[in-house]
């Protein structure tokens, strides 16, 4: 797909605003799990500082004692408004959503109200690894439909899924990943409506994990699962949390289609108990006041790709990298370094590069020898990173 760069919002590129030492006095996951020595280019958080109207919302709520428990339809409006602005897409009816803890968590409720304990759930391989532990914990049956050779969904791949998880005439769902996680493919309209069709002619129910749609590349365009001819009947989950990094202030929305109303209808009443107000106030913010914020980061991240690409080619040749279409990960295929049989790249960039990189093993099929980078951060990480990788090598 042609791409063409960015609009230029008039902000600061966010991935140049912190320096190592500012990250490394920060406490989440991301910067606590390895020792300092350790560049951490691994799990979904991102090197930025918050935009500038999510703190604002934050503060002015917390001057006012503003923590109780959420309310209202707030969140989903400015979703909807984002949506329409966005993605041209002005079928996201508030009245058809339900606010949930975060979307993984979603996820879990979606399936529930779809398929019973023991049922399948097809993914498309290699994919998120919460997709298996999640299912597999709720009692379901994770079944593959592997990813094609260009990291594509293979559709004769899953009519064939789908036709053999249902002959028994047993219920199933399609647990899609859109924008694709790890390999920031972004599904056509056209691929999206074949989707719909075979679900629909096997009797598959679609539930789609949408959370990375804002973050997509230059000329690149998110079509969400809901709006595609066959997409009424389908489940959707999404959240501001990635593309605004606010992982650690939980709150997501569940969407149905129009066919899938009464389902969503039947989640307990609980479950929105499990957000936080505050972050409720903060994705609010962020989908109606940090759309600037949201270009100057888009642009930087396609700097961060055309970044990555070079330094693998001049320094890394034997690395497969196709520039993702979306999200701030790259999927990186190590099979060519000849490191050899059982050895994870991971395992190797860590113990001899000091680089913290995402097995792919944990991404099933399809991902081992891979490993996923995280781009989040600053250029100056990137090509360091990349420097000891090689020197791991050496």
């Amino acid at each position: 797909m042609t791409r063409i760069p960015h609009e230029t919002s008039g902000e600061p590129n966010p991935f140049r605003a912190l320096t190592l030492d500012r990250l490394r006095c920060r406490t989440s996951m991301k910067w606590r799990t390895y020792p300092d020595d350790v560049l951490p280019l691994w799990v979904a958080e991102m090197d930025v500082p918050l935009a500038e109207p999510i703190v604002r919302a934050l503060t002015d709520a917390l001057a006012l004692g503003d923590t109780g428990y959420p309310a209202g339809t707030g969140y989903a409006e400015a979703l909807a408004g984002f949506a329409d602005k966005r993605w041209g897409w002005d079928g996201l009816a508030v009245e058809r959503t339900a606010i949930v803890p975060d979307v993984m968590l979603g996820v879990v409720e979606m399936l529930k109200l779809v398929t019973g304990p023991g049922d399948p759930v097809v993914v498309n391989s290699p994919v998120y690894p919460p997709f298996y532990q999640f299912v597999e914990h709720m009692d379901r049956r994770v079944v593959e439909a592997p990813l094609g050779v260009d990291l594509r969904i293979d559709l004769d791949t899953l009519d064939e899924t789908f036709g053999r998880v249902t002959a028994a005439g047993r219920r199933a769902a399609f647990l899609l990943c859109s924008p694709h996680n790890p390999t920031g493919t972004v599904h056509t309209a056209e691929e999206l409506s074949a989707v719909a069709a075979l679900a629909d002619r096997h009797g598959v129910r679609v539930v789609a994990d949408e959370i990375h749609a804002p973050l997509t590349a230059g000329g690149v365009t998110f079509v969400p699962y809901l709006s595609v001819p066959g997409g009424e009947s389908g489940l959707s989950l999404m959240s501001a949390s990635k593309a605004w990094n606010l992982a650690g202030l939980k709150a997501a929305l569940a969407i149905a289609g129009p066919s899938a109303a009464a389902d969503l209808a039947r989640l307990p009443e609980e479950v929105s108990h499990g957000p936080s107000h505050l972050g409720v106030i903060a994705h609010t913010a962020a989908l109606r006041d940090g759309t600037g914020w949201l270009d100057a980061l888009l642009a930087g991240l396609d700097d961060n790709r055309r970044l990555l690409a070079d330094l693998l080619a001049e320094h890394l040749p034997a690395i497969t990298y196709r520039p993702g279409e979306a999200t701030y990960l790259a999927w990186l295929d190590c099979r060519a370094l000849g490191l050899g049989d059982g050895v994870d790249p991971a395992d190797v960039f860590l113990e001899h590069g000091r680089v913290a990189l995402n097995s792919g093993i944990p991404f099933g099929s399809g991902g081992q020898g891979h490993v996923r980078l995280n781009l989040a951060t600053s250029p100056e990480l990137i090509t360091e990173a990349v420097r000891r990788m090689a020197a791991a090598l050496g």
